[in-house]
């Protein structure tokens, strides 16, 4: 008996923001945990930072070799993260891995600013990732016909952009100043309200100046 294909299930919207999620708890909430954890053993900060920040390398090299292919920001991730822990393994000055964080978002912030000169800004495609075919079909056409749309979407991204040029600059000086096992709980929570004061920012400055949603039908260009 012949079997029939099973037909391929349409990528949910959200699948996105649970890629982002995973990512995040595995990037940032496991190594913190795996630092407190081994210094409540008795294990040496410098330690506890260098097998703390395996944990990202790991994931990146598993994803990598699960999915047969790497995207640029997986490999921008992987070089940075390589790169810092690289020069860590070269002191036995833990405030200097603390600082190498700061690489990471500074390098993030850069490359955001970086797409403020590509075709569409990073605002416009990692937002539309996460919408329905429709309403990401209304946004290029806004993005090609209304300039006030492409100021606006470019305007958010410089704001991410420097969002997190300060969270790098901030990660320095904290590596320095507190003391050594304060800075990585310290550190996360600057990065999470840095998201959701950005996130809440965006919301409301999008609601200002974005277009309202138009449930206009596409047309089959044969039609017109």
């Amino acid at each position: 008996m012949r079997r029939i294909p099973a037909t391929p299930r349409p990528s949910r919207p959200d699948s996105g923001l649970v890629r982002f999620w995973t990512g995040f708890g595995l990037d940032v909430i496991a190594p913190l945990a795996v630092f407190y954890g081994l210094r409540a053993a008795g294990v040496n900060q410098w330690w506890a930072l260098v097998l703390g920040a395996v944990l990202p390398l790991v994931r990146i090299i598993v994803t990598v070799l699960a999915e047969r292919k790497i995207e640029r920001l997986g490999l921008f991730t992987l070089t940075v993260l390589g790169t810092g822990t690289g020069i860590g393994l070269l002191t036995a000055d833990p405030r200097l891995l603390l600082a190498r964080e700061s690489y990471l978002t500074a390098l993030v912030g850069l490359w955001i600013l970086s797409t403020l000169l590509a075709h569409r800004p990073m605002i416009y495609t990692a937002t539309t990732q996460f919408m329905p075919p429709a309403a990401a079909a209304q946004w290029d056409r806004d993005w090609q016909n209304q300039p006030k749309f492409r100021i606006t979407l470019r305007v958010m991204t410089l704001a991410w952009a420097l969002a997190f040029l300060l969270d790098a600059a901030a990660r320095v000086v904290m590596a320095y100043t507190l003391p050594v096992d304060l800075v990585p709980i310290a550190s996360t929570v600057l990065l999470v309200l840095l998201l959701v004061l950005i996130v809440q920012a965006s919301k409301s400055y999008g609601k200002r100046h974005l277009p309202s949603p138009r449930n206009e039908p596409l047309r089959d260009p044969q039609e017109t």
